[in-house]
């Protein structure tokens, strides 16, 4: 069937229907797992298109003689896991813990084909990746949703090495088992460490008597409940009313989760790292949580923080590490001898994650316990300096959008420019430009800002990445260079503050 063709940017009418119901996979629209990508953000000759041909040039040039074709099957699927001792019913792309690694090389051509068995539409957003847009995974703006019982195959180039991860776009589905990570090697790199560990941190809630999209629905029928109380949603990880506030990030999250897991599982089942004294470790971590950040660190040692978003950065050393959902960051750690636990503790919540880092005798501790180095010595990736040879060049923005970040818990509903996504006017950019995106946050809560489709420097020679935090009552300003053609989410990495409308469309002119 045909589509209807929307008003052009800055009209009543595209304020009114920039289909925030597409990206929830309800766009109420004929989809075939088949068909051609289709852009919902708007039919309007001023902007490029997804699906146009200058999407496919850009893709084209991103092409590398002799490169690999990486391929690989995605299930998302009804399954059952055990996260150590609980068992939940829950929707994955596994039997247990995180979706299957996938790893190519930079330059590669991946190619992934999506078989959906869940009883309602999904799709999958490659986080992190600057890749071509058609294949960025947004139903309703970038394609059309992949319905029950559909398939969809996602081609395009990884250009950029480093550690990224792919989830859907569709509604508030991250808050499941539907989350893997994708790592990119670097042909190039030299490897100093003698082994390597992905670590990924959840929260959990799914299957413990509520789902997700009850979360969503008791959140949004709150009324007048103060941020600083519940959340919304007692659990067993809050004690009830407890408040979820943290000195460093003012409101910590709006969901109490029960459970906070690494790799899939609870604290009192840890996985294990097994390794010899003296060993270096990369530890490449990746915070796929819907509400929470976490406070990481590995007890008994510091932490050598080397990249964060895929990018490398002037190398810090810490003893303990703030990540927002949907950031990551590599560690460099040299092992010591013993039983050390890795603890992720939730910011601003009670509860935490665990895992185990063994290279001798020693028993794993209560999962209760905190390591004294989560109280010392504190880094947040935002602070941390590009790596010289990853740092933008020095050049004075030529457009700046001031992106305000508003909204709140009474009633829910969280706005960028003071609309929701379904009411806000894109955020237009001309290719070549350099783009300063002043993010403003007048919330009493932080929010991690992502952009998809590129990395951007936080302004003043900051690390390069593509999700930062904004703490409350402050602007993190960053730059990018618009060299992605296409239409391309902005919005708060919190699943409910984006399925609420905190999203905007970075949209090019044709």
């Amino acid at each position: 069937m045909g589509f209807p063709e929307l008003p052009v940017p800055g009209s009543a009418g595209v304020r009114r229907r920039r289909l925030l119901a597409g990206l929830a996979g309800a766009v109420g629209l004929a989809a075939s797992a088949g068909a051609a990508a289709w852009v919902g953000g708007a039919f309007d000759p001023r902007l490029v298109t997804p699906d146009g041909p200058l999407v496919a040039r850009t893709e084209a040039a991103r092409r590398r003689a002799g490169a690999s074709t990486v391929t690989a099957w995605l299930h998302p699927r009804p399954v059952t896991h055990d996260l150590g001792g609980p068992t939940v019913a829950t929707w994955g792309y596994a039997d247990s813990g995180p979706g299957p690694l996938i790893r190519a090389r930079a330059g590669d051509l991946l190619r992934v084909e999506v078989a959906n068995d869940l009883p309602m539409s999904t799709s999958v957003h490659w986080h992190g990746v600057a890749l071509r847009n058609d294949m960025d995974g947004v139903p309703g703006l970038t394609q059309r949703p992949i319905p029950a019982g559909g398939r969809h195959t996602y081609e395009f180039t990884v250009p950029d090495p480093g550690a990224y991860f792919y989830h859907p776009h569709s509604g508030v589905q991250l808050d499941r088992a539907l989350y893997g990570v994708l790592l990119v090697d670097d042909p190039h790199e030299a490897g100093d460490h003698d082994q390597e560990w992905v670590v990924v941190l959840d929260d959990w809630v799914d299957g413990t008597g509520r789902t997700p999209e009850d979360v969503l629905a008791a959140l949004r029928s709150m009324g007048g409940m103060d941020h600083g109380g519940m959340g919304g949603m007692p659990g067993p990880s809050s004690g009830g009313m407890a408040p979820m506030t943290s000195p460093l990030l003012g409101g910590a999250g709006d969901v109490a989760h029960p459970y906070h897991l690494v790799n899939g599982r609870v604290p009192g089942a840890p996985v294990t790292l097994a390794g010899r004294p003296g060993q270096r470790a990369r530890i490449r971590l990746v915070n796929a949580a819907s509400d929470t950040a976490y406070r990481v660190a590995l007890g008994g040692h510091r932490l050598t923080v080397t990249h964060t978003d895929g990018f490398p950065v002037v190398p810090a050393t810490t003893d303990a590490l703030l990540l927002g959902m949907g950031e990551r960051a590599d560690l460099l750690i040299t092992l010591g001898d013993g039983a050390f636990p890795l603890f992720a503790a939730a910011e601003g919540k009670t509860g935490q994650g665990l895992a185990m880092v063994r290279t001798g005798a020693g028993d794993p501790p209560d999962g209760t316990v905190r390591a004294a180095e989560l109280d010392r010595r504190l880094l947040t990736t935002g602070t941390l300096r590009a790596a010289p040879q990853v740092a933008l060049t020095d050049r004075r923005p030529d457009r700046v959008h001031r992106v305000v970040l508003g909204g709140g818990m009474m009633p829910y509903r969280w706005t960028i420019n003071g609309a929701t996504f379904d009411h806000a006017d894109p955020l237009l950019v001309s290719r070549g430009e350099r783009v300063r995106l002043e993010f403003v946050n007048t919330t009493t809560m932080f929010h991690p800002m992502h952009v998809h489709g590129h990395t951007f420097g936080v302004a003043g020679g900051g690390a390069r990445k593509d999700t930062v935090i904004v703490p409350p009552g402050r602007t993190v300003a960053v730059d990018l260079d618009a060299d992605n053609p296409g239409q391309w989410m902005t919005h708060c990495h919190n699943a409910y503050h984006a399925e609420t409308g905190m999203m905007v469309n970075l949209a090019y002119r044709a």
